[in-house]
């Protein structure tokens, strides 16, 4: 992998509560824990020891990460800020907390990337 553009906003997702559980062995099936972090840009969430966040709540965390990327506003879905917004995986059992923090490069389709 090449990573040829800096995005324009960086990633942090905290695993701040269980659902119906006090912990992770036969509840999670990725392990999450409460106060585990992962970081991204436009790639894929992954923590410290390089390992992925859960497939099944990526698929709820991507068109939220589209929407802030695009200029959206989180408080207008329910999120805690502008920027944040908490989220349950599909499963029901563990809460995230998703934040994005805007960086100084150019958008992606608005900067002349294609020329």
């Amino acid at each position: 992998m090449k990573k040829w553009y800096d995005e324009e906003y960086k990633w942090e997702i905290e695993v701040i509560k269980f659902l119906g559980s006090d912990h992770t062995e036969r509840y999670c099936r990725n392990g999450e824990e409460v106060g585990d972090k992962y970081t991204c840009t436009y790639g894929c969430p992954v923590n410290t020891d390089g390992q992925g966040i859960c497939s099944k709540v990526m698929t709820i965390m991507f068109p939220i990460m589209e929407a802030v990327r695009s200029g959206g506003n989180l408080e207008y879905i329910g999120g805690n800020s502008r920027y944040s917004k908490n989220i349950v995986c599909p499963d029901g059992c563990v809460m995230f907390r998703m934040t994005a923090e805007k960086l100084d490069n150019e958008n992606f389709y608005k900067g002349d990337f294609f020329e």
